[in-house]
């Protein structure tokens, strides 16, 4: 699959934000893409939710965890999964979070939990026992993949595989250095 936010995009030479998206989903072969809300207060965040939903039926929303203001985004979550838009909750850094999170989604809903593992350790915090605890909480739910995000070298790979990760996300420098 494919991951991307509002900067990533920015940077990459985006102009309109849903003309890129569509762009992406195109070449995707309809693999799991996940295409990031960026307003900041809920309300907006929920509305943004339904148009992203709206273009594709291989696409998650990504939602950050809290809002810039620090107000955990459960609310939103909640609405979003009972109406069955695949989530992609974003910017996790704790195991409360993670169970924060599994009290407002639905648990038929498909959901991505995205755990900042390499932002966690640039700042010298180790993210494996925050990774390998989520994916103990997560095992019985069918529909809940733990995402390794951020990743900054290689070896980030064998620890999400080895932690039983579903996903890790990697820039193409490290995919190109994985063989």
């Amino acid at each position: 699959g494919f991951t991307t936010n509002p900067s990533l995009m920015r940077l990459s030479g985006a102009r309109d934000y849903k003309t890129y998206s569509l762009k992406l989903l195109a070449i995707s072969n309809k693999k799991p893409i996940s295409f990031e809300v960026f307003a900041d207060d809920f309300h907006n965040m929920e509305q943004q939710a339904y148009k992203i939903n709206s273009w594709g039926k291989n696409v998650y929303v990504k939602v950050p965890v809290i809002n810039s203001m620090g107000h955990f985004s459960g609310e939103v979550i909640r609405k979003l999964s009972n109406k069955g838009i695949k989530l992609n909750i974003t910017a996790v850094y704790t195991v409360k979070q993670v169970k924060k999170i599994l009290k407002n989604i639905n648990k038929k809903s498909n959901t991505i939990i995205s755990i900042f593992a390499g932002r966690m350790a640039d700042v010298g915090k180790d993210p494996v026992p925050i990774i390998k605890e989520s994916v103990k909480l997560t095992k019985r739910f069918k529909k809940v993949e733990i995402l390794w995000a951020s990743t900054r070298e290689v070896y980030n790979y064998t620890q999400a595989k080895n932690l039983g990760c579903s996903i890790i996300t990697m820039p193409a420098a490290i995919i190109q250095k994985l063989s």
